[in-house]
């Protein structure tokens, strides 16, 4: 078995994929038209990630309240690099906004960041 999307909820498909992909670096994977309202949006860190945000636009209020707070204000997702300090740095500058200054940790360095909508994520690159 594996994990094969994790669903993120959203204000707006194009907002998020501009964020993601720009922000982030990350890659398009899937934008399908389902309905007039309704997309099926991916994104991953790369080409080849196993597993991808499915980007879902909050559909009613309950969802909506839920955007940008879906683990109760805990870190949400763990973003590893291979190069921690470019692509802190390359974050940095395309304005993603961190909650702390790097640490070096037992398992690696970390820095916690937050998303277009306030979700909290590590980037982490593993000793």
């Amino acid at each position: 078995m594996r994990i094969g999307h994790i669903t993120l909820l959203v204000n707006d498909y194009d907002e998020a994929i501009a964020f993601y992909t720009q922000k982030l670096g990350f890659t398009l994977k899937e934008d399908t038209k389902l309905t007039e309202e309704k997309r099926w949006v991916v994104v991953a860190p790369s080409d080849n990630s196993a597993c991808g945000l499915l980007l879902a636009k909050a559909a009613n209020d309950e969802q909506k309240m839920h955007i940008g707070n879906q683990t109760g204000g805990r870190v949400f997702l763990f973003l590893y690099t291979n190069d921690f300090w470019p692509t802190y740095e390359r974050m940095q500058a395309q304005g993603v906004d961190f909650q702390e200054e790097p640490r070096s940790e037992l398992y690696g360095w970390v820095v916690v960041f937050r998303d277009i909508y306030g979700n909290k994520w590590d980037l982490l690159e593993s000793k």
